[in-house]
């Protein structure tokens, strides 16, 4: 019956027939998440030291009172290699503050200041709106609180959002910093909530809501933590997303995970750096056509809500 229906509509009423079929795998709502992400969008690019960038914090906080036991904002003025000085604030979203066992989910909300890979040379000075790269993870959390602040999880849950990770260069200096990206992560990583925070597993959640969704198991992650790698990709098999989450491992990828990693702290990457078209035949290391990261193109148009189900899904099972 279903089949006939869907054969006397339109793709996308057919789309809609379906969904109605198909059952919740927990608690989470993509279509919510997505609409915290246009919310998120509507202050515009959001580079560190922009009007902006001040109220779409101050919006995460407020949002995050609402949910979380406990918020704790870390804030402080970086100084870039350009000799700019950014205010730049850290939003730790706590659930189950007192619980001794705890995990570490953390994202990036800031937008690079540029669109410097942008395929248009008259774009690549202006700053990107991040719907991606930046707005996905936030929709991602804020969605969490809802679901943990009506069901508290199995143990205590950290929701990080850092500050500053997309400012510039990705490049390391001689002591193994990042002094021009990075900036959040590398802050927590000096500045942890408790000399003892050592969480069981930490997950970095960065441009997660692609409408053609991959994750490939990064490099970095599966070098330092492969236990967490193979615990995150077992939790999506289970749930029947395996298609998504592929056995290969993929490019090492310079993100927030990698300061938090050198703390001794067993975090991975979860990323979907292939942004934009692929062709029928790739692997993790094809790169789309066109490529929307880091560019004027990286807009809500490009995202999903059922990618963000699919996350959501596997973060909320990681931890129930």
């Amino acid at each position: 019956m279903l089949i006939l229906l869907c054969a006397a509509l339109t793709l996308a009423g057919c789309d809609q027939v379906s969904a109605r079929f198909s059952r919740p795998k927990t608690a989470f709502d993509g279509k919510a998440a997505l609409g915290y992400v246009a919310e998120h969008l509507k202050f515009g690019p959001r580079p560190p030291g922009t009007p902006a960038h001040e109220q779409a914090g101050d919006w995460i906080i407020a949002e995050m009172k609402k949910r979380a036991d406990t918020v704790v904002v870390q804030s402080w003025t970086q100084t870039t290699v350009h000799g700019q000085r950014l205010p730049l604030r850290n939003i730790l979203a706590r659930f189950r503050p007192a619980a001794p066992q705890r995990v570490l989910y953390l994202t990036h909300w800031d937008t690079r200041p540029t669109a410097d890979d942008d395929p248009n040379f008259g774009n690549r000075a202006r700053p990107i709106l991040g719907a991606n790269d930046g707005a996905s993870g936030v929709g991602l959390f804020l969605a969490l609180g809802d679901v943990f602040k009506k069901t508290p999880p199995s143990v205590g849950v950290d929701l990080l959002f850092v500050d500053g990770e997309d400012w510039g260069a990705f490049d390391p200096d001689s002591a193994g910093n990042y002094p021009d990206a990075l900036f959040g992560s590398q802050y927590f990583a000096n500045h942890l909530p408790s000399p003892d925070y050592k969480p069981l597993f930490g997950v970095l959640f960065d441009m997660i809501a692609d409408a053609d969704l991959q994750f490939y198991q990064e490099a970095n992650s599966v070098q330092n933590a492969p236990e967490v790698v193979a615990k995150v990709w077992q939790t999506a098999a289970d749930l029947g997303y395996a298609s998504y989450f592929l056995s290969q491992v993929g490019e090492a990828i310079t993100d927030d995970h990698i300061p938090l990693q050198k703390k001794g702290l067993r975090v991975i990457d979860m990323i979907d750096l292939q942004y934009g078209p692929l062709p029928p035949v790739h692997d993790a290391f094809t790169t789309p056509s066109p490529n929307y990261h880091h560019t004027m193109q990286d807009t809500f148009d490009k995202l999903s809500a059922k990618s963000l189900q699919i996350v959501g899904d596997v973060a909320v099972m990681l931890v129930k």
